[in-house]
């Protein structure tokens, strides 16, 4: 019972100083419509092969808005107009290459896509699929990424 005391009253204080904050990621939501149905573009991580949104850190120079459209054409040949305001934001972790998961709190940007191209720097890399906003929810892993895909 001490011993448990003693460790909840550590933990009170080690923890918070454990804590850093979160790392900025920018993300674009591309979205068409292909007749009736809206669709999203999901594409896959080049280290897990996990679904995902084209996503990247912040660029010098650039606003993250205009970040997320670089990613959107890094990542996935799609060209659009972005959104200046963020349409929401999730925490994800990102993979370093010495396999270090770091915490991280990614602003999306809405990007109507007006061209997607199979010439761009990641092509090979990655998938690409256009599915409807529940079914990207179903694919992709965060929670409040899910929330955001559900809500559209």
């Amino acid at each position: 019972m001490i011993h448990e005391t003693i460790a909840q009253n550590l933990a009170q204080f080690v923890v918070p100083m454990l804590r850093r904050p979160a790392h900025l990621q920018t993300a674009a939501l591309c979205l068409r419509q292909k007749g009736k149905r809206r669709e999203v573009l999901v594409i896959t991580s080049r280290g897990t092969g996990r679904w995902i949104l084209p996503k990247g850190w912040p660029m010098k120079g650039k606003t993250l808005a205009e970040a997320a459209a670089r990613e959107a054409w890094e990542e996935a040949g799609v060209r659009g107009y972005v959104s200046a305001e963020p349409v929401g934001s999730y925490f994800g972790r990102k993979m370093t290459d010495g396999g270090l998961g770091l915490r991280c709190q990614v602003y999306v940007y809405r990007v109507d896509v007006t061209g997607i191209d199979d010439d761009f720097k990641e092509a090979g890399q990655r998938r690409r699929k256009w599915v409807t906003p529940s079914r990207a929810a179903k694919m992709v892993q965060e929670p409040d990424l899910k929330a955001l895909l559900r809500a559209i």
